[in-house]
């Protein structure tokens, strides 16, 4: 698959052949699907807790008489239809952390990257390198790039280089930086577009081909 390279002005300085393997894989919605579920269940802390009949303080004495008052029967005032009682059925903290061997989360990405391509999602650039860190600057290179887009961006690494970079992306509302080496399926499909620096394509190769 050949695809065109920008600079930051948004103006094509070269074309390069994306490697097949990564880029023109068998698309594979089931496990795109699989990989989306485990890293949406991987991030929640499961630290919810409510308080269950055992736990709430109070309740030894019986309320009232058992008869005689007109009221229901009542032996605790800590049960569930107290107000103040214990709960029923509700959240206690629990781990929600799903495994997924890391060739199945490979082919994944693999596949979600088929479909950015497929979709003309991909936009391909020689460098991305910031010589200050300037808000305004990236965003008027993204604009270039993108549009009006939403945009992925993937530095390379988190060197001296890409600091200026990094900084410079810390404030923009509609673009995220991402190291490549952490790719990630959510992202993926979350943007409208995804900028790799050919830098940043090496590394996705390294671990991708």
């Amino acid at each position: 698959m050949k695809i065109d390279v920008f600079n930051l002005k948004g103006e094509k300085t070269d074309s390069i052949d994306l490697p097949e393997e990564i880029f023109a894989a068998k698309v594979n919605v089931d496990l795109m699907h699989q990989a989306y579920q485990r890293q949406m269940a991987n991030a929640r802390l499961g630290t919810h807790n409510t308080k269950r009949r055992g736990e709430v303080r109070g309740g030894g004495a019986k309320p009232w008489k058992q008869k005689g008052t007109g009221r229901a029967r009542r032996g605790s005032m800590i049960n569930a239809q107290s107000v103040g009682g214990g709960r029923i059925h509700t959240p206690k903290p629990r781990d929600y952390t799903q495994a997924m061997p890391q060739k199945m989360r490979r082919a994944a990405l693999r596949s979600a990257l088929t479909v950015v391509a497929n979709d003309q999602k991909l936009i391909m650039v020689d460098s991305i390198e910031m010589k200050e860190a300037k808000s305004t600057d990236l965003a008027k290179a993204l604009k270039a790039l993108a549009g009006e887009k939403r945009a992925l961006v993937l530095v390379p690494d988190k060197s001296e280089k890409s600091e200026n970079l990094i900084k410079s992306g810390r404030n923009l509302a509609e673009a995220k930086l991402l190291q490549a080496n952490y790719l990630n399926i959510r992202d993926l499909l979350s943007f409208e577009k995804v900028i790799i620096p050919l830098a940043s394509l090496e590394v996705i190769k390294g671990y991708l081909g």
